[in-house]
């Protein structure tokens, strides 16, 4: 790399991440930089974090390689800028969490870069990382099987990740058909809660069936949220379907009726199976 890209990296199109990491120090920089960078915290930017994951994952779902890019650096951008926000508050910096994670494939991956064999299936090594995520957990003083799932995860990621994490140690239904069972029983209860109980308890049965949907789904080897996204992606693509067709009869969803709509839902369903 150029001796002047190395002192001012931030018009440095070739820096590469250096001229990333200067472009955040003067962002967040209190007499020069950009007051609303300035102004942010971990809190404010959590959220960014968070939406910026679900566009990566967004993009690869709709097979957009083009866009793929982009929406990868937007969440390195997320991951710098907390960053920056920690080395200026004397936590740590984009080095410690490079090397930290490093340090950490490394210790995970002994059959990579230590001594142990290669010969073992994919089950196998999944097994073995468990084991090593389990000795972290015990050495950062984690004693409960549930006790570092992470809080701020989507409700139905977390659901899945503390039944997974019970199912380790036995606290599992052994047969799905027991699953489907309990989701009939949770069902009947949502409906029973509707007519004798108030919003409080219509919300705790509904949180109840929707965390053993999570669970069903996990037995069926089934990521609930890629299933979740794949229906709302189908609801988008039909109802869309029903506003084109409306719209060549001059006419909005508004001024339908239930009934038409739903017949031309039928209709981009048929159309669809027909593909």
């Amino acid at each position: 790399m150029p001796a002047d890209t190395l002192t001012d990296p931030i018009h440095h199109e070739a820096a590469g991440l250096p001229q990333l990491l200067a472009i955040l120090r003067r962002l967040r920089d209190p007499e020069t930089g950009c007051p609303w960078d300035v102004e942010q915290n971990f809190a404010t930017i959590a959220p960014y974090t968070i939406e910026e994951a679900y566009e990566v994952a967004d993009a690869i779902e709709r097979g957009a390689m083009d866009e793929l890019r982009g929406e990868l650096g937007d969440l390195l951008l997320q991951v710098v800028f907390h960053a920056q926000m920690a080395e200026e508050m004397g936590l740590f910096n984009f080095h410690d969490i490079a090397a930290g994670v490093a340090e950490k494939m490394i210790h995970r991956h002994p059959h990579v870069f230590g001594d142990e064999s290669r010969d073992k299936s994919a089950e196998q090594q999944t097994r073995d990382w468990e084991v090593v995520k389990a000795a972290e957990r015990a050495a950062k003083g984690a004693s409960g099987v549930l006790d570092d799932v992470a809080v701020g995860l989507p409700a139905l990621l977390r659901a899945q990740k503390l039944q997974k994490r019970a199912a380790r140690v036995g606290f599992d239904w052994p047969e799905t058909t027991q699953v489907l069972a309990k989701m009939q029983e949770e069902a009947a209860e949502l409906v029973e809660a509707q007519t004798d109980l108030g919003p409080d308890e219509i919300e705790d049965e509904m949180g109840d069936l929707l965390f053993n949907m999570a669970n069903l789904a996990r037995h069926l080897k089934v990521d609930p949220e890629a299933a979740l996204r794949r229906a709302n992606a189908k609801f988008t693509r039909r109802f869309a379907y029903i506003e084109a067709a409306l719209a060549q009869q001059n006419k909005a969803p508004q001024d339908s009726t239930l009934e038409e709509m739903d017949a031309l839902w039928t209709e981009a369903k048929l159309r669809e199976k027909a593909r």
